[in-house]
């Protein structure tokens, strides 16, 4: 009979095995994850990308946009979830200001995440104008994803989260951001905030995957926030998300179960404590007749009910 593979047997995949994937038809799941519990479960579940996106800035760390997430903040989380997994490709942000500002400096931050981080490959936002930034970084061996359309990192330009590529103009630049991207060695890209029928007309018109958030059913795959999936905010979801299950009242509702029972005084219980015999415990507490004060005397000991 035979045995599932060990962790050590499954291979991890890699921009070829999208690149099967999406020869194949078969589309394409992508998740955020931001740390190793998550990761793990994710993992186990056939997620084939995994995601470490800097809207962890935003639902891990409580931050106003991802424009405040930092290259170590990304490296630590990048760090945890290649710890989670031992099959799924794992993509890390490059975050605000990490590239795009010099050639060089794009690839050395690149590089810090594939080589300090762990990651299987990098992305990064922009058309035309991160064109120049992903060839250099590709050309020196290191993966691509792109992200066109609704770009968060520019969110303060773009004026809010607003669905792109509406208007004749806006539309024409997703076309030719898209084929910029493509061109310049990215292996996918991710289109966010698109109206379905140009994502759609975007995605015939690649020879490489697209992942669609906000994006309609005709992309090559999709890609969620993973706490969007898990309903873990009772705040907001955005339109384009769906809810999976909703963890946000499952853990409050666990949560107070447990303060009540621990004001209860109903936990811990015997299922979750440890005793030892009673003769074990005179023995630790100094309460045996070998304790009694005469016979400590005469082994010159110190009775241990004494303060020491």
């Amino acid at each position: 009979m035979s045995q599932a593979p060990s962790p050590q047997q499954v291979a991890r995949l890699t921009i070829a095995s999208i690149a099967r994937l999406y020869a194949d038809g078969e589309r394409i799941a992508m998740l955020t994850a931001y740390d190793y519990p998550t990761a793990r479960i994710l993992d186990e579940a056939g997620i084939p990308i995994l995601l470490v996106g800097d809207s962890v800035g935003q639902v891990m760390l409580g931050y106003d946009s991802t424009v405040r997430v930092t290259l170590a903040e990304m490296l630590h989380h990048t760090k945890a979830v290649v710890r989670g997994t031992t099959r799924a490709l794992v993509v890390a942000d490059m975050p605000f200001l990490s590239y795009g500002v010099t050639p060089e400096a794009s690839l050395e931050n690149a590089g810090i995440m594939m080589r300090e981080g762990g990651a299987g490959a990098v992305k990064l936002e922009g058309g035309e104008r991160s064109a120049r930034t992903i060839e250099t970084i590709v050309r020196a061996g290191i993966p691509v994803m792109g992200h066109i359309g609704l770009t968060p990192q520019s969110i303060h330009q773009l004026g809010g989260h607003r669905v792109q590529g509406k208007t004749r103009e806006t539309g024409r630049q997703l076309l030719a951001d898209a084929l910029a991207v493509q061109q310049a060695g990215a292996f996918a890209m991710v289109l966010e905030l698109v109206p379905e029928q140009l994502a759609a007309a975007i995605t015939e018109r690649l020879r490489v995957p697209t992942i669609g958030i906000g994006a309609g059913a005709g992309c090559s795959g999709q890609v969620q926030v993973v706490t969007d999936l898990l309903g873990m905010s009772a705040e907001f979801t955005p339109k384009h998300a769906r809810h999976y299950t909703e963890l946000h009242s499952i853990i409050k509702t666990a949560a107070e179960a447990y303060r009540a029972d621990v004001i209860a005084g109903t936990f811990p219980g015997p299922a979750e404590s440890t005793r030892i015999d009673a003769a074990r415990l005179d023995e630790i507490l100094g309460r045996t007749t070998l304790d009694r004060p005469e016979m400590v005397e005469a082994s010159r000991g110190i009775p241990l009910d004494r303060d020491l």
